[in-house]
């Protein structure tokens, strides 16, 4: 799925939230302004310039838009670079034009937007970047702010990363919780292989496994419908002596838990295609952007 399928997918989802947004500043209600500029002195029209203050990735320029145009319809915009593009510091980006009321309350909730998927954007997109092989793809987690993650997954899509697992009803995927309360890796297996044909995600068995045991049930029990392995925490040598076993019953390989830039590269292998990164949706920092007038 492109990045433009996606925010039309969700559109109706990404216009309430940032109705949700601006209700939750209470946007409407600027009593400051109403205070500083009385009457029709907000009315006025101003142009105000969106400055990127650090390198970055841009991600989120559309959303940052949709929050004015949400408040003004008429709200006018000249753009200088589109969501992807590396950006360097004290850019400027866009300029938006509108009544001097609906700048100052849209700002803060805009640059929320803006920040934070911009420093999705540019942590993915360095991982990205350090890939040594080219079929191999980082991955968003679940691990992500609630009522946010359509904009963080979006944010690690436009950095380079691809999607995943957008809930729970995206993939079957087989989780340690999911073994401990049902008993047996071999018994949840078994049930999978008679259900297959049966579950609307039959192309999408995922199973996580800890140790070479696990790896050893899933091997016997499923290779005839596991589509991925996902490696849980397990090191950089048992990474390379599982990928080679899995390759030969041609099972994708997805690394997951503590992939971090300092040990990045020790995790690579030619035989992995996917790594789940958490830290890109749950430890990353903001950019630093301002709405100068």
């Amino acid at each position: 799925m492109t990045l433009k399928e996606y925010y039309i997918i969700h559109r109706k989802d990404i216009d309430r939230l940032i109705f949700e947004a601006l209700k939750e500043d209470n946007a409407k209600n600027d009593i400051t302004t109403r205070l500083v500029l009385p009457g029709k002195k907000s009315d006025r029209i101003k142009t105000a310039g969106l400055v990127c203050k650090e390198d970055c990735i841009l991600a989120g320029i559309e959303i940052f838009k949709k929050v004015f145009t949400r408040l003004d319809k008429r709200a006018f915009f000249k753009q200088y670079f589109k969501d992807g593009d590396y950006i360097k510091r004290k850019s400027l980006v866009l300029q938006v034009r509108s009544s001097v009321k609906t700048l100052l309350a849209g700002e803060r909730t805009a640059l929320n937007f803006l920040q934070r998927m911009s420093g999705i954007a540019t942590l993915t997109n360095q991982f990205v970047k350090r890939l040594k092989f080219k079929h191999a793809k980082i991955l968003h987690t679940r691990k992500t702010t609630p009522n946010f993650r359509i904009f963080e997954i979006a944010a690690v899509k436009t950095g380079g990363g691809d999607f995943h697992r957008f809930d729970l009803s995206s993939a079957v995927m087989i989780k340690d919780n999911h073994i401990s309360a049902s008993g047996h890796l071999e018994d949840i297996l078994v049930k999978l292989q008679k259900l297959k044909k049966k579950t609307e995600c039959k192309d999408k068995f995922e199973v996580e496994v800890k140790n070479f045991y696990e790896l050893e049930r899933v091997i016997r029990y499923g290779s005839e419908f596991v589509k991925v392995v996902m490696l849980d925490n397990f090191s950089p040598v048992e990474v390379e002596q599982s990928a080679e076993l899995l390759n030969k019953f041609n099972i994708k390989i997805e690394i997951s838990g503590g992939i971090n830039p300092e040990n990045f590269d020790e995790y690579q292998n030619p035989f992995v295609d996917y790594y789940s990164v958490g830290m890109l949706t749950h430890s990353y920092s903001s950019v630093d952007f301002s709405l100068e007038f």
